[in-house]
């Protein structure tokens, strides 16, 4: 029986070499000169540190610039919380989703079962499997869930015939 995975996983390695070219920008900006602005991302978080609220809006506008470039969905990129540091300084936390929340996964149950197609989905953890007899099915079922708007990035993985 044909079936796919559908999976929210970020490319990690480009999500870091989008840092480093954020990191390497604004070292050259001249208004972020003697700011000793940071940038470090461990595991699925990203702290920013700088001066001030502006300073930060243009630091998350870079990143998210560099995001795109590196061909990065930027809805996996969702700030956190902003908080005052030591030093008159901002520090903002920044999370890298990873994976599909049971409410998500509940979205693209409810989708797929709403379409009156002849597939399957189930809940596997942090993915979705969707099965059905077509192939067909399957691959129109895809650019249903790619139209949808479900508010998470989407990637299909594992078809098999």
């Amino acid at each position: 029986m044909p079936s796919f995975d559908v999976v929210s996983s970020p490319d990690l390695q480009e999500i870091d070499n989008a840092i480093n070219n954020t990191k390497r920008e604004v070292d050259n900006r001249f208004d972020f000169k003697n700011t000793n602005s940071t940038i470090e991302r461990s595991d699925y978080s990203i702290t920013i540190e700088t001066t001030d609220n502006t300073k930060l809006n243009q630091f998350n506008d870079i990143l998210k610039n560099n995001i795109v470039r590196r061909k990065v969905d930027p809805k996996f990129i969702h700030v956190k919380s902003t908080e005052t540091a030591s030093g008159n300084r901002v520090r903002q936390f920044v999370d890298i989703l990873n994976g599909i929340s049971k409410d998500d996964a509940k979205k693209i149950t409810n989708l797929v079962k709403s379409s009156k197609m002849k597939v399957q989905a189930s809940i596997n953890g942090d993915e979705v499997r969707i099965s059905g007899k077509k192939r067909d099915d399957l691959q129109s079922m895809i650019d249903l869930l790619k139209q949808s708007d479900i508010g998470i990035p989407l990637q299909y993985q594992n078809f098999r015939d």
